[in-house]
């Protein structure tokens, strides 16, 4: 059974960036039902000895298009959201390790560019989804986005997601109403970059 990420913070310890009632909806019902839609879809398929990250960057073995479907956007679901919600916290000033760091220098030339890259795909994604921060095999940084709730594991290349941000309406709405970009800033104010370093150590 795939199970949400345990949050080591409470529903209202992002606020004011984050909201506490966005929170409960979004963990406690969005993700939730991802979860359990997954898993249901895992035992149809019989995936079950799978991992996550192997079922979403094999999809294209599934012979049935609606157990397919079914896989990619709750799995995505489940995979985007326990990563998301890992990589905030209520910590304030924190900063990648001096291997991200590098590696966000080389990439991207600063890390304030790779912020404002992330902002700018995150606030041009049209409808729902994501911006991802991912990594090769080697160690090479990419910024995307997604529709709806795919993710790098169903791309071309398949690279690792070391940090994702959710544009779709719930997300923010409740707090943010239609301002997208507003959302965007306050989201880096809880990003937590020690988190999104560990990720990244993971992938080396």
């Amino acid at each position: 059974m795939f199970e949400q990420v345990k949050l080591d913070y409470a529903f209202d310890a992002l606020e004011p960036h984050i909201d506490t009632m966005t929170m409960e909806t979004h963990y406690g019902k969005h993700h939730a039902t991802y979860t359990k839609n997954f898993n249901d879809a895992v035992e149809k398929a019989g995936l079950g000895e799978k991992s996550v990250e192997e079922i979403l960057s094999s999809l294209s073995s599934v012979g049935d298009e609606a157990l397919r479907n079914a896989l990619q956007n709750n799995g995505g679901g489940f995979y985007n959201h326990n990563l998301y919600f890992s990589v905030m916290s209520p910590k304030k000033g924190t900063k990648p390790n001096p291997a991200l760091a590098e590696a966000i220098n080389r990439d991207f030339g600063s890390l304030e560019k790779l912020i404002e890259t992330l902002q700018n795909l995150a606030l041009g994604q049209f409808g729902s989804g994501w911006a991802f921060l991912s990594v090769d095999k080697e160690g090479k940084l990419y910024a995307t986005k997604a529709a709806n709730q795919n993710n790098p594991f169903m791309e071309e290349g398949q690279h690792t997601p070391i940090l994702g941000i959710d544009v779709w309406e719930h997300a923010y709405y409740l707090r943010y109403k239609n301002l997208r970009g507003d959302y965007l800033k306050n989201f880096f104010e809880v990003l937590d970059w020690e988190k999104v370093s560990e990720n990244y150590e993971q992938c080396k």
